[in-house]
């Protein structure tokens, strides 16, 4: 046992041991190994009030891997009042009877996966033009202030473009959370790949993955329509494979699905206006104020793919933990993710 990384462990969440050279799992089609919380040094009660604080909070399903065992896993029917949001996001049903949901912005973080597989394949360069795939006027900004945005401008949301797609500022230079402008990734990978979403999320990575209730989804609202066409349709346990894979480095069995020295990138600072975004990730740590975190309750290095209705999946190497949780709004609202770890670190006996 590493002596610093078990103070660390303990110092930080204070969930259990791990051991430095302990290997991870990966499940098979139709099994999936399970880790009791006594044997890593956790409450099963209390473990079982983060479980009911995230039920009580509109939650329909929460997943929570140790080292890619399940440690903890339930799922809720949302009760009381629902979000029309919500609503329109329930896909349908598991083989086992659990929920499949339009994850919202969290197919971001999915969508950064594939551009890091693309450019190892040598389909495209984050320095390259979008107008290079998309061809010229493929926004509402000028062509000359167009022809400065990159895909990596894109994915760390600093394309410059205003949500009308209008300009607002040179490329680079301003940071704005811009949902149509990431869209256009999907279709740079479209046009880099010669396949269509589809296919190449089929064949790069849920296949690989095992991620075999996930897909993209037409989406039914208007409104959003016109921003994002599609939602990333995903289930709990499958959004836990993809954390996993984060987890171990961009493998899975063995098997490169992501490079890891782009995975290290995509889920540290991208740019200096948003010390807390990676590409198309949610960094919690600031690399600027090591004591600055976005979430108080989570270890430094967790980072998270972030939807509406604060759907997550979290990554937190540094404890070998990967959670994920679908569902409505939760009353708590912003206070739920500090609120949930912290009743998670409570678990240690």
């Amino acid at each position: 046992m590493d002596l610093r990384l078990k103070l660390t462990f303990l110092a930080v969440l204070a969930v259990g041991v791990i051991g430095a050279s302990a290997e991870l799992y990966f499940p098979k089609k139709g099994e999936w190994e399970r880790v009791s919380p006594e044997s890593i040094g956790l409450d099963p009660d209390k473990l079982q009030k983060a479980l009911d604080y995230a039920g009580r909070n509109q939650s329909s399903g929460v997943v929570i891997l140790h080292q890619g065992r399940i440690l903890a896993e339930q799922y809720w029917e949302v009760e009381g009042k629902r979000s029309a949001k919500f609503g329109s996001r329930v896909i349908g049903r598991t083989d086992a009877g659990h929920p499949i949901e339009d994850v919202a912005s969290v197919q971001k973080s999915v969508v950064s996966v594939l551009v890091g597989i693309a450019r190892e394949k040598g389909l495209l360069k984050l320095s390259d033009p979008v107008s290079e795939h998309l061809g010229p006027g493929w926004s509402k900004a000028g062509l000359r202030q167009e022809k400065e945005i990159t895909i990596r401008h894109l994915i760390t949301m600093t394309s410059g473009l205003k949500d009308n797609a209008r300009f607002e500022a040179r490329a680079g230079t301003k940071w704005r959370y811009n949902t149509w402008a990431y869209a256009q990734t999907v279709a740079v990978l479209e046009k880099a790949s010669g396949r269509d979403r589809h296919e190449l999320t089929h064949e790069w990575l849920t296949n690989p993955l095992g991620m075999n209730d996930s897909k993209w989804t037409p989406r039914r609202a208007a409104e959003i329509q016109s921003v994002n066409a599609f939602g990333f349709a995903t289930s709990a346990r499958d959004l836990a494979r993809f954390g996993l894979m984060m987890l171990a480095n961009g493998k899975w069995a063995g098997k490169t699905i992501l490079d890891e020295n782009y995975l290290r990138d995509s889920t540290q600072t991208s740019q200096r206006m948003n010390p807390h975004y990676g590409y198309l990730w949610w960094l919690n740590r600031d690399a600027n104020k090591p004591r600055s975190r976005r979430n108080a309750s989570s270890p430094p290095d967790t980072f998270s793919a972030n939807g509406a209705l604060n759907r997550r999946c979290w990554v937190s190497p540094e404890i070998q933990l990967v959670i994920t949780r679908i569902g409505d709004q939760p009353p708590a609202k912003r206070g739920f993710d500090e609120e949930f770890w912290r009743l998670l670190r409570a678990s240690k006996k």
